[in-house]
C-alpha cells in the first residue's frame, strides 16, 4: 500500500510503498477513505510521544470501509462503513470495565503506538469494543473530522465540562477543537465566547454558535475582558489550543466553582505551565482532562448531528491528497487554518 512514512523525528516524511497490514485476531484492516490533518500528528512526527517507534506511518481521524476481520471479530464484517476513537481500549482493563475506555491501561492509538491512517490501509485492534457505524448518509471527510477533535471537545463540554443551558463557556483557541467545542456548547445551551487570535477565525465562531468574541492580539486583559462579558467569570472553559498562556487564561477566568477542561496538549516545553493555585483554591475550581471519547457515547452525538442540531460537516476544511499529507504535516507546527483538514484522495 501507499502511505506517509517518516524515518527520522522531525525530518521530511515520504510516500512510500510498505506491505498491507493484516488483521490481528480481535482486530480489522480498514480501507482509509479519509483521514483528518491533526496538530497531534505534529506533536508525533517532532518527537514528543515516547510510544511512537521508528519508522512510522501517523494519522488517526480516520473514517472507512472494513476490508477483513480477524476471527474472534463477532460485530463486524467486510464492507461495513466505520469510523473509531483514537484512543482504541483493551475492553477488559479495569478503566475499560468501569465504561472509561478513553483512559484504557493497555490503549492502543493508531499513528502513535502503530501506524496509522496517513495511508490506504489501517488496521485497528479490539474492533468489537471500538469500532463505530457510520450513518449511510453521512460522508467519510465528515466522520474522519469526528475522530479526535469533534469527539474530544463533545466529551470536554458534554460529560467533563457538564455544561447547562445558560451558562457561560469561554473557548480560548478557535482551532479544529475550538470550533467543534463552540459548536456543541452551543447546542447544549450555552453562551459561547470565543478567543483567538486572528478575526478570521472570531468571525467563523460566531456564525457557527459564539454569543461573543475576543481577540488575544488586540486585547491586553483576556480574563478581564472574559470577566466583563459573563459579569464575573466563565462558569466552564475550555483550552483548546494547548499553550502556557491559553491554560493560564481558562483557569483564571472562571467564577467561583467554574469548571476548567484542558483539551490543547501539552507536550515539550509547555508540559508544565503555570497555574493560578491561589485562585483554584480560594474559588473551589476544578480542573479536568479531556482525552478522546468512548465508542459507546458517539450514540448520543451521531443522534444530534442526525436531528442536525450538530453540523460537523460546516467544520471541514481544506480536502488534500495523500500525496499533499507530508507537507501538510509540517505546517502543523503553526496555527490551523479555519475548519478541520482532510485527506480524501487517496
Amino acid at each position: 500500500m501507499k502511505a506517509v512514512v517518516f524515518e527520522k523525528f522531525g525530518e521530511t516524511p515520504t510516500i512510500q510503498t510498505v506491505p498491507d497490514p493484516e488483521p490481528a485476531p480481535e482486530g480489522v484492516v480498514i480501507k482509509v477513505e479519509a483521514t483528518g490533518l491533526c496538530r497531534s500528528d505534529w506533536h508525533g512526527w517532532m518527537g514528543h510521544d515516547d510510544g511512537i517507534r521508528l519508522p512510522h506511518v501517523p494519522g488517526h481521524e480516520l473514517a472507512g470501509v472494513v476490508v477483513a476481520a480477524g476471527k474472534q471479530v463477532t460485530r463486524w464484517k467486510a464492507g461495513e462503513r466505520v469510523t473509531v476513537p483514537f484512543a482504541v481500549g483493551c475492553g477488559r482493563c479495569f478503566e475499560c470495565s468501569s465504561g472509561n475506555h478513553q483512559v484504557c491501561e493497555h490503549q492502543t492509538q493508531p499513528g502513535f503506538t502503530a501506524w496509522g491512517s496517513f495511508a490506504e490501509y489501517v488496521a485497528i485492534d479490539h474492533a468489537d469494543t471500538n469500532l463505530v457505524r457510520l450513518p449511510d448518509k453521512m460522508e467519510f471527510a465528515t466522520a474522519a473530522s469526528l475522530g479526535c477533535r469533534f469527539v474530544t471537545s463533545f466529551r470536554a463540554i458534554v460529560d467533563q465540562g457538564r455544561v447547562t443551558p445558560g451558562e457561560w463557556v469561554a473557548v480560548h483557541g478557535c482551532g479544529g477543537v475550538g470550533l467543534s467545542a463552540i459548536m456543541i456548547a452551543s447546542a447544549m445551551g450555552a453562551n459561547v465566547i470565543a478567543i483567538d487570535l486572528t478575526d478570521e477565525k472570531l468571525d467563523f465562531a460566531s456564525k457557527i454558535g459564539a454569543v461573543a468574541t475576543i481577540n488575544a492580539a488586540k486585547t491586553p486583559n483576556v480574563v478581564k475582558a472574559v470577566k466583563q462579558i459573563t459579569n464575573g467569570g466563565a462558569h466552564m472553559s475550555m483550552d483548546a489550543l494547548g499553550h502556557p498562556s491559553t491554560s493560564f487564561n481558562s483557569i483564571a477566568n472562571l467564577r467561583r466553582r467554574g469548571r476548567h477542561v484542558q483539551v490543547g496538549l501539552m507536550l515539550g516545553d509547555h508540559a508544565r505551565p503555570q497555574v493560578p493555585m491561589d485562585k483554584v483554591i480560594a474559588f473551589e475550581l476544578e480542573i479536568r482532562g479531556s482525552h478522546g471519547m468512548q465508542a459507546y457515547r458517539y450514540q448520543a452525538m451521531m443522534e444530534m448531528i442526525r436531528t442536525g442540531k450538530l453540523k460537523p460537516e460546516l467544520l471541514v476544511g481544506k480536502r488534500i491528497s495523500l500525496d499533499e499529507a507530508p507537507a501538510a504535516l509540517m505546517a502543523m507546527g503553526g496555527f490551523e487554518g479555519i475548519g478541520i483538514g482532510v485527506v480524501t484522495k487517496f
